[in-house]
């Protein structure tokens, strides 16, 4: 079995990319996440926000993804939101003490300073 194609819908919005990564985040399909999360570091200004309301579940290969993109946004001086969480990936990421490591907000508008 190869690796699932990862839909992810990109906006750009006042200097950050906001990316929509839709389906479960798993060993399958990780791949090709991070491949696009890759993309949109080289491309993103300011900030990357990653919007995870369309994520019913994420394993372990998920978490190593988000960790290798809190990294990259790091080096290249981006600031990382991850936005939306559903219940089951938040307690996924707090298990793991990660919700410490990670700026983590509730709303889009959280995160652009905007109402729309």
């Amino acid at each position: 079995m190869g690796d699932q194609a990862m839909n992810v819908t990109i906006e750009r919005k006042q200097g950050m990319v906001i990316a929509r990564p839709e389906g479960d985040i798993d060993l399958a399909s990780s791949p090709s996440l991070r491949a696009q999360l890759r993309e949109i570091v080289g491309e993103a200004d300011d900030a990357i926000v990653v919007d995870l309301e369309a994520f019913p579940y994420m394993d372990s290969s998920g978490v190593a993804t988000l960790v290798e993109l809190l990294q990259s946004c790091r080096q290249k001086g981006l600031d990382l939101t991850l936005c939306r969480l559903g219940e089951r990936v938040l307690s996924v990421f707090q298990i793991a003490r990660l919700d410490g490591v990670f700026k983590i907000a509730g709303s889009i508008e959280e995160c652009t300073g905007t109402a729309d």
